[in-house]
Parts: structure tokens; C-alpha cells; sequence
């Protein structure tokens, strides 16, 4: 190819743009050369410089590769090419000399330059591929640790052992865990514990509590979501956890977009007190934190927090009042049943000795007809420890109790009169004496029957998909029962008490004589008979106590409430329907205008002539099922009143089984080995336990 003339101004264009020497810029095309003879600014060349780059300002050429990568101090053949330029291009001798031989400076240069220009060679390139390995086992080696989380969490296992040192062989469960997982997968052992990075091995306790947040925080959000705005209750209920501090546990109840009836924990707030002002702070700033809205709230349920419910009232204050007494009395009997507990159960020679004795006294009851053989009857049983958070556990103590009374005497017995153990000898004693004493025998009878009434309302209201209507049913008879044991139950109460104590060789005391208090002198005693204390002071003071508490728990307002709920009851064809649901909808004037309250009765006569005589409807069993199946049919879009009153009744807040649930879950998660847990450390640890399912 010839000279191109445009080549020069091409070349000038191109500098003007760049700027002079900043940097040198431009490479000549090659293509606009020939291939064996090459011709610059007017001159041939018979082996271009491709290195050469031109200066529009100084109209000189300069060495890329040398510019870039100065040549050492003192090496002069570059000169000519980086500072002054080049311009004689009738001596082209001069590039040769700056070329030079295979090691000068300018090849050396070139040489850089080349590798810089190497895009496989360069160091982003490098690192890139290094980062890229890096995230791959980054990402093996936290998988891997969540995992391990995730099995700690569900289980309500701690996580770090009393040492961690790496020349222990039991260093907790999570390491443990993780260990075992690197023992069964290449690819883990490849990049976890001395494969690892020092400063990323993910197993820090800091690190597993941030994982553990993130699981919280995302579980918390997924329930957040899954309520999406819809109206819920609140319940609350507190207690201390084994470090003996005061936590206060939130759930909240709600109906999903199936229809279903949801309770779900929140968490648990550790408050300094457990005065009311303090407990209302402590869930607005849970609700704060959520962005749950108190405009959504629509029921409040307080089990046990008395500060939240207000002052006691009424009878239950006056008998209080009066009569702290006979409270005291229950108190100490279940105090006295839980040390017997704790020392029967408390080693395996104490066990084996109880159930020995079992067995004989069973052999000989049925030598003598008392009991009746045959499958299921007569089988082995051992004490069992009440627990705090459930209100049948109690029931079920007592009733082993007296079953097994003769025999935890025998045990108490040889307690007693073992040297070995000096400390639970002089409690043993304590607790004989106490148990065969009439007065003891009276109160486990009173409050085994007491408990016996109420046991089905308990285990109903501890359901977590409890039905209203049915929980009502069995509060009313529980009420009624209680009425009738205090009217007319006490001759046969009296009775099973003296057949017990005669079968037992326990004194009984003289109905007609005065009544004199356990370790007080006959000078201070009261001017009452026995028959009055036992009759009067427990008998009916116990069952009034009963009555109010569960008259205070369902009050006129909330039975009106209830009973207006019963309405919607769908079971025999809809028979307790009636149109007091109106008075239902006139207790939430937030949610029901005027005008609404109007259109309502009509609404309810459509909707009533309809669920009668659609099949779909004919053989429901409660309002939960009602709810779920007008989803299904989409009948909740034809009378949204009547499915916002369901909605109502379905998140009346009847009982909290829910945070009960979440005080046994914390006896797990925080046990005396883990009693140092932190408030957000237990916090979260107990909402992923809880809440497994949504986790």
C-alpha cells in the first residue's frame, strides 16, 4: 500500500484530542501500512516501531513502554524517546539503538508493558479468580454453619460448651455438630475449622448470635406478613426464668387468609418490675419495633398479670381480705407436695423402694377385692413433678398422690432415718409429720375434687385451636358443679376424707371440740370448733375463692360477650342462631357505623335462610370451621358483616396457652447450665423454638 496522504491529519486529530503527551496515547494502526514496507510522516520504514507515539505539540515521537516504565537512573538510551522526543527521522539508526539488545532497557520495558496489556496476567483478573473461589467456599462454609444453627435451634440445644479449646474433645454441640458434618462431607472439611481461614472460620459465639438474630428477625417478619394488617388480640403473661428474672411473654392470636385461627409468640420482653406502666411500655416497644399498629388491636388477655387486670375487686377482695389464712393453707399443701416430689424422685433407690411398695399395696388390694383386675388396670406409676405453666399438671399430682400415698410414707420413712443425707432427714421428718395430719389429708382431698371439676376447662382453654363456644359450655358447668359441692357436697367430702385417714391409721380430730391451730398453744386458741374451721374457714372459703376467680375471669360483660358469640355456633343446622348478634356488633363501634348497623339484620336474615339450606354448611362443628369454609365458598364476599363478627369471635381472647406453652419452652432453652443467657440471646433462641413451623 502506498502513502496515505489523510494520515498525517488523521494522526494530528486524534492527538489534539488526547491532549500532548498526556499520556503519549495513540498506536499507528498497522493496517495502514504494508506489510513489508511501512512509511511514516513522509519516511519508509522496512520494520515499524508499533512502540512509537506521536506529540502534535512538540511534533516529536515518543516510547510508550518506556514512558510507563522509566528506565533505571543513569541509562541515557532512552532519552531522545521519553523527555526531549524524537524527530530525525532520517536517522533511524537512533531506534535501533534505543531497542538495543535482548536485555536493554527498553526490551525490559517492553516486556512490562506487555504483561500489563496481558489481561490474564493482570492483578483484577487474579484476585477476581481468587475472590470467585474465595465466595464459593465462603458460601460452603456458611451453609454449613447455618445448618448446624438450624438443628441447635429446633432442638432448644445449647450451643457452646464450658471450653472450646481446640485440644478438647468435647467442645459443645455446635462445634460438635459441625465437626460431625465435616466428618461426612469432602467438600465441608475442605474449607472449614484449620482449612479455614484464622479470621473466618464462622464459629465465634459472636457469629452464631448474629445468625441467630437474622433467623428471629426473619421469622418475626414472615408472621408479621402472614397477619398482613388483619385485626388480632394480644396476649400477655409473665414469669421468671432460672436466673430468677421477671419475662414477660407476648403472643398474638389472629385469623389467616384461609380462615384459620392463629396464635403466634412474638417474644418475650425483660422487665425491671412488674407494675402495670411497666408492662405496657415494655409491648408497645415490642409492638414499636414490629410496626404491629394498636389501631389493629381488638382484644387484650392477661393470665397471671394481675397488675395488668387492675385491682381485685368485689368478693374476691373481701375474701382475700379476710381470710389470708386459708389461702396460706392451699399454699403450703402444694408446697408440701412439691418437697415430697422432689425427694421421692430423688434417686433411683428411692424410686425402686416406691414402686416396690406400690406393687405390694396393689397385690394386696386385690387379695382383698379393693381393686379390679384386668388389661390397662393396676399399671405401674411413679410421682410426677406440677408444672408452672400447665393448670392440669396440679390435678394429676394430687391424684397420684392420694393413690399413692402409704407407699411415698414408706419412702419418706426410710428418708428419715438414713444418716447419709442429714439435710433431707430433718425434712422428711417435717414433711411426716405434716402429711398424716388430718388437716393435710382435708386440704388434698378438697382441692383433688376442686381441681377434678375444673380439669376439662383447663385442658380445653390450653388447646392452641380451642372453639369458644365449647370453652363457654364447660365454664358454666364448671360453675355450676362448684355451686352444687358448695350446697350440698359437704357430708360426702367429710366422708372420703375420715375413710381415708381410718385406712391410712391417721387420727381424726373431734368435729365438736375447739379448733386449735398447728403449732399454737391452747391459751391462743380460736373460739371456733373444728367443724367450723374445716366446714366454713376451707371448705366453703376454698370453693368462693374458686367461684370468684372464675367469675372475675368471666365476668357479666365477657358472658354477654360470649353468649352473643354462641350465635354463630353453626352445629344442628344453625340452632343457637339469633339475632343478638346486633348487640355483638354494637361493642366494636369501630368497626360497625350506623348505616352498617342498619344494613346488618337484613344481612343476618339472608345469610341465616342460606347456610340452612346449602349442604356445604349442613355438618360443621364450630365457628372455626365455619370461618374456613365461607372462604372456600367465598361467602365472606357476600356478607362481609357477618364474617367480620366471626372474625371478632374468632380472637376473643379466652385463655393464653400460647405464652403458657412459651414459659415450658423457656425452662428448655434456659436451663441451669445455660442460666447466663443474655435478654436477646433468650429472646431469640425462644422465638425460632417456638415458632418452628414459620422458621
Amino acid at each position: 500500500m502506498g502513502y496515505n496522504p489523510n494520515l498525517r491529519d488523521q494522526v494530528r486529530r486524534l492527538y489534539l484530542q488526547k491532549g500532548p503527551c498526556q499520556p503519549r496515547g495513540h498506536t499507528f494502526p498497522q493496517k495502514q501500512f504494508g506489510r513489508k514496507r511501512r512509511r511514516f510522516l513522509g519516511v519508509w520504514f522496512d520494520d515499524f516501531p508499533t512502540w512509537l507515539e506521536y506529540s502534535i505539540k512538540k511534533d516529536a515521537a515518543y516510547c510508550l513502554c518506556c514512558y510507563l516504565f522509566k528506565p533505571p537512573i543513569g541509562d541515557l538510551s532512552g532519552g531522545d524517546f521519553i523527555y526531549e522526543g524524537f524527530s530525525n527521522w532520517k536517522k533511524k539508526r537512533k531506534l535501533r539503538d534505543h531497542v538495543g539488545g535482548p536485555n536493554s532497557s527498553h526490551n525490559q520495558t517492553w516486556g512490562k508493558c506487555q504483561d500489563l496489556l496481558n489481561q490474564r496476567q493482570h492483578i483484577q483478573t487474579v484476585f477476581d479468580n481468587q475472590s470467585s473461589q474465595a465466595r464459593i467456599e465462603y458460601r460452603i462454609r456458611l451453609n454449613a454453619t447455618i445448618d448446624c444453627i438450624r438443628f441447635l435451634l429446633k432442638q432448644g440445644l445449647a450451643f457452646r460448651g464450658l471450653d472450646e479449646s481446640e485440644d478438647l474433645q468435647n467442645q459443645g454441640n455446635f462445634r460438635a455438630l459441625l465437626r460431625f458434618l465435616a466428618d461426612h462431607n469432602e467438600e465441608v472439611k475442605g474449607v472449614t475449622f484449620d482449612n479455614a481461614p484464622q479470621n473466618l472460620k464462622l464459629t465465634s459465639p459472636k457469629i452464631q448470635k448474629d445468625i441467630v438474630s437474622v433467623a428471629a428477625t426473619e421469622t418475626i417478619k414472615a408472621i408479621v406478613e402472614d397477619l398482613d394488617g388483619a385485626l388480632f388480640y394480644v396476649l400477655v403473661d409473665e414469669a421468671r426464668d432460672i436466673s430468677i428474672k421477671e419475662q414477660m411473654a407476648i403472643a398474638i392470636c389472629y385469623v389467616d387468609k384461609r380462615g384459620n385461627v392463629i396464635e403466634r409468640f412474638l417474644g418475650i420482653e425483660h422487665v425491671a418490675n412488674t407494675n402495670a406502666l411497666t408492662l405496657k411500655e415494655a409491648m408497645e416497644s415490642l409492638f414499636s419495633r414490629l410496626g404491629l399498629s394498636s389501631s389493629r388491636l381488638r382484644g387484650q388477655g392477661y393470665d397471671g398479670a394481675s397488675n395488668m387486670q387492675g385491682e381485685f375487686n368485689g368478693l374476691k377482695s373481701l375474701i382475700l381480705r379476710d381470710s389470708p389464712k386459708k389461702y396460706e393453707q392451699i399454699n403450703m399443701l402444694f408446697y408440701f407436695v412439691n418437697r415430697v416430689v422432689v425427694i421421692v424422685s430423688a434417686s433411683c433407690k428411692r424410686r425402686d423402694i416406691l414402686r416396690d411398695n406400690r406393687i405390694l399395696e396393689v397385690m394386696k388390694s386385690l387379695d382383698i377385692g379393693e381393686l379390679s383386675s384386668g388389661k390397662g388396670l393396676n399399671q405401674e406409676t411413679n410421682l410426677i413433678r406440677a408444672g408452672d405453666t400447665r393448670w392440669g399438671s396440679h390435678y394429676g399430682t394430687l391424684v397420684r398422690l392420694v393413690n399413692m400415698f402409704s407407699s411415698v410414707i414408706e419412702v419418706l420413712e426410710f428418708v428419715s432415718e438414713d444418716r447419709s443425707n442429714t439435710d433431707q432427714k430433718a425434712e422428711s421428718n417435717v414433711l411426716l409429720e405434716n402429711l398424716q395430719s388430718f388437716e393435710f389429708v382435708f386440704n388434698l382431698h378438697l382441692m383433688r375434687v376442686i381441681l377434678a371439676i375444673t380439669s376439662e376447662l383447663s385442658l380445653a382453654l390450653q388447646r392452641k385451636d380451642q372453639d369458644i363456644v365449647n370453652a363457654m359450655a364447660l365454664v358454666t358447668m364448671s360453675k355450676s358443679r362448684l355451686r352444687m359441692m358448695r350446697n350440698t357436697g359437704w357430708e360426702s367430702s367429710f366422708d372420703d376424707v375420715n375413710s381415708f385417714c381410718k385406712k391410712k391409721e391417721i387420727h381424726i380430730p373431734n368435729m365438736d371440740d375447739k379448733f386449735v391451730a398447728r403449732g399454737r398453744g391452747r391459751r391462743n386458741a380460736s373460739h371456733i370448733t373444728n367443724l367450723h374451721h374445716y366446714r366454713i374457714e376451707l371448705f366453703n372459703t376454698v370453693l368462693d375463692m374458686q367461684l370468684s376467680e372464675l367469675n372475675s375471669r368471666f365476668s357479666e360483660a365477657a358472658t354477654e360477650l360470649l353468649l352473643c358469640v354462641a350465635c354463630l355456633n353453626p352445629c344442628n343446622s344453625f340452632s343457637s342462631f339469633d339475632k343478638k348478634l346486633i348487640r355483638l356488633a354494637e361493642l366494636y363501634p369501630n368497626e360497625f357505623s350506623p348505616v352498617e348497623l342498619m344494613v346488618l339484620p337484613d344481612q343476618l336474615d339472608t345469610y341465616i335462610f342460606d347456610m340452612r339450606t346449602s349442604n356445604e354448611f349442613s355438618s360443621l362443628n364450630g365457628i372455626a370451621d365455619l370461618s374456613r369454609k365461607m372462604l372456600e365458598t367465598e361467602r365472606d364476599k357476600v356478607y362481609p358483616f357477618v364474617y367480620l363478627l366471626l372474625t371478632l369471635a374468632l380472637i376473643l381472647p379466652v385463655a393464653t396457652a400460647t405464652v403458657e406453652r412459651v414459659f415450658s419452652a423457656m425452662n428448655i432453652v434456659k436451663d441451669r447450665l445455660r442460666n447466663r443467657m443474655s435478654n436477646q440471646w433468650l429472646n431469640d433462641s425462644l422465638v425460632v423454638y417456638v415458632e418452628r413451623d414459620f422458621f
